[in-house]
């Protein structure tokens, strides 16, 4: 928090930090009372949004996942899983934009759904692919769902949401989440993308 007020950076709630089990549970959130310390072996996830202390400004929202030393086997696995269905949600959508053609929230989560269940983990998968982002974290333009609800919205220009599917298991889990914007006839992603486990 103090990172944030020294980059002028303002959040409707801090940073969550999840570790072992806790990190596959989607909707965690740590209080003084579940907390625990990271100790080496730990695996991490640290979803973390803020906007800039400004009129309008419009939240980024990411989820990095990392390990207190060296990544087991399985959890380079479930990352890599994560990883490739969150470029499938990418793809998925600069495609359609590419092509000039209309894309529903849905759609882009139907895709990611079937790559994780084509690799064996959809009973893991238990939360949509993503959601509409704006001034507030959670925007009213199309979320990227069909689980929770089947978004029939069009993903519009001048739009921002996030891409972040997850796969929740009890030992560990894993998010990546990155933000996308349309803008100018293209779909991009707005920052920086994990490409492997931060080692820590």
């Amino acid at each position: 928090m103090e990172a944030f007020r020294r980059e002028e950076l303002i959040t409707c709630d801090p940073p969550n930090v999840s570790v072992n089990a806790h990190s596959g549970d989607p909707h965690y959130e740590p209080t003084s009372a579940s907390s625990a310390p990271i100790r080496q072996g730990d695996f991490v996830l640290l979803d973390i949004w803020a906007k800039c202390n400004q009129p309008d400004a419009v939240f980024y929202d990411i989820t990095w996942t990392g390990v207190i030393g060296t990544p087991s086997e399985r959890q380079r696995e479930v990352f890599n899983v994560v990883r490739e269905a969150r470029d499938v949600g990418i793809g998925k959508v600069k495609g359609a934009f590419d092509a000039g053609q209309a894309i529903r929230g849905w759609e882009v989560d139907q895709s990611v759904r079937e790559y994780i269940a084509g690799q064996g983990y959809e009973q893991y998968f238990i939360h949509r692919t993503g959601h509409s982002i704006g001034p507030e974290i959670h925007g009213n333009g199309a979320n990227l769902d069909n689980l929770e609800t089947r978004d029939d919205r069009l993903i519009l220009p001048n739009t921002c949401f996030s891409v972040e599917p997850g796969v929740y298991m009890p030992e560990f889990g894993v998010r990546s989440e990155i933000d996308m914007m349309i803008r100018n006839g293209k779909a991009e992603v707005t920052g920086r993308i994990q490409k492997e486990l931060v080692l820590i």
